[in-house]
């Protein structure tokens, strides 16, 4: 599997990256899990408008999924003219009446549903494409769910958002990589059930045992080195934060 950071900020695009964004290839099969907010703008760097075959939508929050309003455009008016198949999009129970209504003027209430082909979201096991992927719900403000993906053997883990919980312990069990957030700094911030900070982030995956952290999903406003120096100090393997244009062969 190749992984490609598109956007990493966390809560809003900071002056260097847009929000959270993350290519998944294998096989000539494009998965994209998230797209907030200014991602569609950098996806461009790495593939054409066309080219994804899926998206994931971890959570429904505007810095996870409202650049979707964008590429309904992209797609409901593609460049050319013709037409389009519908692209599945595996998101959240809601997620094509909260797309809708954040676009505000589909040209029908189902416009939505002509350019994106929605599957809900619940816990289990289940195939996208040559992928293997496993999501769990989360515990975020909102429905949240996580997700394993696995192909080849080797296997990604991506967080979403949310607080510390079994279920992200069992979805990074193992794996190469731990794309996990990190929102919060140690020591400063203590909300249950809403994100995690970088000792937390370290922590679970010296629990878990992955191959690699990757920190991601850190506001502009917080400092993300500390937050980095905080995981190292739990979790012995390689760690590093997620930064624009990054590419991980896993």
């Amino acid at each position: 599997m190749k992984l490609t950071v598109v956007g990493c900020s966390g809560s809003f695009p900071s002056a260097g990256s847009a929000c959270s964004s993350y290519l998944v290839e294998a096989d000539g099969f494009r998965l994209l899990l998230d797209m907030g907010n200014g991602a569609l703008g950098e996806l461009q760097r790495h593939v054409g408008l066309y080219d994804l075959d899926a998206i994931f939508l971890s959570h429904l929050h505007a810095d996870h999924c409202i650049d979707m309003c964008a590429y309904f455009v992209v797609r409901y008016y593609p460049h050319g003219g013709g037409h389009l198949v519908p692209l599945p999009v595996y998101g959240p129970d809601g997620t094509e009446q909260r797309l809708t209504t954040a676009h505000a003027d589909t040209p029908s209430d189902h416009a939505m549903g002509e350019v994106f082909d929605f599957h809900t979201l619940k816990p289990g096991s289940f195939e996208i494409g040559p992928f293997s992927v496993r999501t769990e719900k989360l515990r975020h403000p909102v429905e949240t769910f996580g997700i394993r993906v696995e192909h080849g053997g080797s296997a990604l883990t991506y967080s979403g958002d949310t607080g510390t919980c079994e279920a992200l312990d069992e979805l990074a069990e193992g794996a190469d990589l731990f794309l996990c957030e990190a929102s919060f700094v140690h020591g400063k911030e203590d909300i249950p059930d809403l994100h995690l900070n970088g000792r937390q982030a370290g922590e679970l995956a010296a629990r878990a045992g992955v191959g690699r952290l990757v920190l991601t999903h850190i506001p502009p406003w917080t400092d993300s080195g500390r937050n980095l120096s905080d995981a190292r100090e739990v979790f012995d393997g390689p760690s590093e934060l997620a930064v624009p244009g990054a590419v991980y062969e896993i």
